[in-house]
C-alpha cells in the first residue's frame, strides 16, 4: 500500500497524459502557451500502462483517473484505458477533460473500459468562453458532452472555477442549466498554480462566495451527517434533492487529512501533493531497468514522505511549486 507518516492511505491515482493543451485558460495558462515536455521525455503507453499495472497489483490503489494538460490529445489514450479496464482487481476509470475532443472519442472509450468524465466549462457564454480560455471553442464543450452522455459516460461531472470579472456572476446560471441538463456541476476555487504566477489570494472567489450566490437562486442543504472523507467535495442538496452541488474550497477549507492521492506526471515522476515542491523519479529506475518491486518500493518512498498539508493555509509560508497546472496534471 501506499501509505504515509500521518496514517493517510493512497488509493487514487491521477496520471498525468500530457503537459499539452488545446485551452489557454487564464488561470493556467499564458496565452502564448508554454515550452512543452520533448517526446522523449514522456513516458510511452508501455511505461504509463506499466506503472499503472504496478499501483493496481502492489500497492493497492482502486481509482485511475487520466489527467492532462488535454488527456484527449494524447494519441494512445484509448489503447491505454482499454490495457488498464483489463488489470485485475480492475480499477475505477476516468477522464478529466475540457471537452474538445470527445464527440469523437466518447463511444470508443466507452468501449475500451472508461467509466466516467469530468469536463470542465466554467461559463454558459460563449463570448466569456472565448475570454476565459482564449479560444472559440464552446461548442465543442457542448458537443462532447452530449456525446459522453449518449455514451454512457455517467455520473457526468461539470468542473467550474469562478474568475472575478469574467464569470463569477453566473454561478445561479451555472447550476439551473447542470440541473436541467442532468450534470452535477461542482466549483473548484482558483488555485495558485497557474504558470504565470499571478494569482493572488485577496481576489480570488471563494468557496462561500460562491455558496452566497447559489442561495440568491436556490436553497442548500448539507449533504447527510456523514464525514466528507477523502472526497474533495462539499456536497449540497439543491432545493431537498435529488440535485446536488459541490464546492471544492482546496484553498478556504483543504481536505489534506483525509487525502488518499497520488499523482504521476507525463514524464514518469510521483508527485505526493498536487502543491508539492518536490517529486520521485519513477522514468528514470524504469529505463534503467528497475523491475516493479524497485519501482514500487521507490513509489512507497515517495508516498512516505508526504507533508501534512498542502500549506495553504499558512499564506505567508505558502510557496507555489514552480510546475504549472498543465506540467503536473491538477
Amino acid at each position: 500500500m501506499l501509505l504515509d507518516t500521518y496514517g493517510r492511505i493512497a488509493t487514487d491515482l491521477r496520471v498525468s497524459l500530457t503537459d499539452r493543451c488545446n485551452l489557454r485558460c487564464t488561470y493556467c495558462m499564458p496565452e502564448e502557451g508554454l515550452s512543452w515536455l520533448a517526446k522523449p521525455e514522456l513516458l510511452t503507453d508501455d511505461e504509463i500502462v506499466r506503472l499503472v499495472t504496478i499501483a493496481v497489483t502492489e500497492l493497492g490503489v482502486t481509482e485511475v483517473r487520466f489527467t492532462g494538460g488535454e488527456p484527449l490529445l494524447r494519441p494512445g489514450l484509448v489503447s491505454i484505458v482499454e490495457r488498464c479496464a483489463a488489470l485485475r482487481p480492475r480499477p475505477s476509470l476516468a477522464l478529466t477533460t475540457n471537452g474538445i475532443g470527445l464527440e469523437r472519442t466518447a463511444e470508443a472509450l466507452r468501449a475500451a473500459g472508461l467509466n466516467r468524465v469530468n469536463v470542465s466549462l466554467d461559463t454558459l457564454d460563449p463570448e466569456v468562453f472565448q475570454r476565459l480560455t482564449r479560444r472559440r471553442r464552446h461548442g465543442d464543450v457542448l458537443r462532447g458532452l452530449a456525446a459522453a452522455r449518449a455514451a454512457g459516460l455517467g455520473p457526468i461531472k461539470i468542473n467550474a472555477v469562478l474568475m472575478p470579472g469574467l464569470n463569477e456572476q453566473e454561478a445561479p446560471e451555472l447550476l439551473a442549466w447542470a440541473i436541467e441538463e442532468g450534470f452535477e456541476l461542482r466549483f473548484i476555487e482558483q488555485m495558485p498554480l497557474d504558470a504565470q504566477h499571478g494569482w493572488q489570494r485577496a481576489r480570488m472567489v471563494t468557496a462561500g462566495d460562491v455558496l452566497e450566490a447559489l442561495r440568491t437562486r436556490f436553497t442548500l442543504t448539507p449533504e447527510g451527517g456523514e464525514e466528507r472523507g477523502s472526497a474533495p467535495a462539499e456536497r449540497w442538496l439543491v432545493d431537498g434533492g435529488p440535485h446536488r452541488v459541490g464546492v471544492i474550497a482546496s484553498v478556504t477549507r483543504p481536505f489534506c487529512r483525509a487525502c488518499d492521492r497520488t499523482r504521476l506526471t507525463a514524464d514518469g515522476q510521483v508527485r505526493n501533493c498536487l502543491f508539492a515542491r518536490e517529486e520521485s523519479d519513477l522514468r528514470g529506475a524504469l529505463r534503467a531497468g528497475a523491475d516493479d518491486a524497485e519501482l514500487a518500493a521507490r513509489w512507497r518512498a515517495a508516498m512516505w514522505g508526504k507533508k501534512a498539508g498542502s500549506g495553504l493555509d499558512d499564506p505567508a509560508a505558502f510557496v507555489q511549486p514552480a510546475r504549472p497546472m498543465s506540467a503536473i496534471g491538477g
